[in-house]
């Protein structure tokens, strides 16, 4: 995984939400949602670049967790969106496609990076 492609793609995906977040509804309920989503969306680019500023490989790993978990969120709040018919589907489908991508990608980074034997401190 190319960690300068990931740093572009979350970020053009963080626009895409801020872009879809001014154009929906202003009723009571779609505001509260869509400050989710935007918190959500708009932290994952801004959590993956911290994993790249990771001191460790443990580190690493706890920050890309965080990535995850705002992924899997943005996914949540896209999917009650659509379900809840504040947004037009169509118009969800290609940002659900890059958050449910960059889930898989940020998934099978730690999947790879744990099988890797991790290195000890030594003792004092």
């Amino acid at each position: 995984m190319n960690k300068e492609i990931v740093k572009q793609r979350t970020k053009l995906s963080a626009i895409r939400i801020i872009n879809m977040v001014e154009k929906m509804p202003k009723t009571m309920t779609s505001n509260v949602i869509a400050g989710q989503l935007l918190r959500s969306g708009t932290s994952i680019g801004a959590n993956y670049r911290a994993c790249c500023k990771a001191k460790s490989t443990r580190d690493f790993v706890n920050k890309l967790k965080i990535v995850e978990e705002e992924a899997d969120e943005t996914l949540f709040w896209l999917e009650l969106i659509e379900e809840t018919n504040m947004f037009k589907s169509e118009k969800l489908v290609p940002l659900k496609a890059e958050t449910n991508e960059i889930l898989s990608m940020i998934v099978a980074s730690i999947k790879t990076i744990k099988k890797r034997p991790m290195p000890t401190t030594p003792k004092s």
